[in-house]
């Protein structure tokens, strides 16, 4: 967990009542998630506990966003916006985040960076091989024929987008997208990997 800034480095003046604003993004799909506020003892419990909590200022009190539901938000990292008066913290929440039992506060369609997700979700599954899934036996079936099958759907999708079929060319590029997933994460790598690799050719 890293985090860039300190409490003390802000500048409080800036904000109403001394509070500071705090964006919560989802670490995996970038998914803006909800707005709220901390004094510096909720940015302390915050950094302690690597879970978000704010300062209530209907209770005025120390509120950890999951202590009463049990869906946390769990911190990655944190960074201060350019005038130092405003919070970024990209966390992985432990379920939905607004009181309405959706995933965010705001309304952004749901599917919004899922690749990040599905990610996470072939992660689980290569460290807990459920019996039946279907990405636990392309991970028993090993590195070969993982990559087999990226070689089978980038023909298909290939295929699609030279005949000019939008709508199957999708279908197909997903189960492209999705097998590379796994074999990212056979071969111990992520999209942060590429990410960065992409970011390196662009500088």
């Amino acid at each position: 967990m890293k985090f860039d800034k300190c409490f003390k480095d802000f500048e409080l003046s800036k904000t109403a009542d001394g509070l500071l604003p705090v964006i919560v993004q989802d670490a995996r799909s970038l998914k803006v998630l909800m707005l709220g506020y901390m004094n510096e003892e909720a940015f302390a419990k915050t950094v302690s506990e690597g879970r978000v909590t704010f300062w209530s200022r209907g209770r005025q009190t120390l509120w950890t966003k999951g202590e009463t539901s049990g869906n946390f938000l769990n911190v990655v990292e944190m960074f201060a916006d350019c005038d130092n008066d405003t919070l970024l913290i990209k966390a992985i929440p432990e379920g939905p985040v607004c009181h309405r039992g959706t995933t965010s506060c705001f309304d952004t369609p749901d599917d919004e960076g899922f690749v990040g997700i599905l990610q996470d979700v072939i992660q689980k599954r290569h460290a807990q091989m459920p019996e039946g899934s279907y990405t636990t036996r392309l991970f028993v079936k090993g590195v070969k024929k993982i990559a087999q099958k990226v070689g089978e759907e980038a023909t298909e999708s290939v295929i699609e987008a030279v005949d000019g079929n939008r709508d199957r060319f999708i279908y197909e590029a997903s189960d492209l997208v999705y097998h590379l997933l796994v074999l990212l994460e056979q071969m111990g790598c992520s999209l942060a990997d590429l990410e960065h690799e992409l970011a390196l050719r662009h500088r």
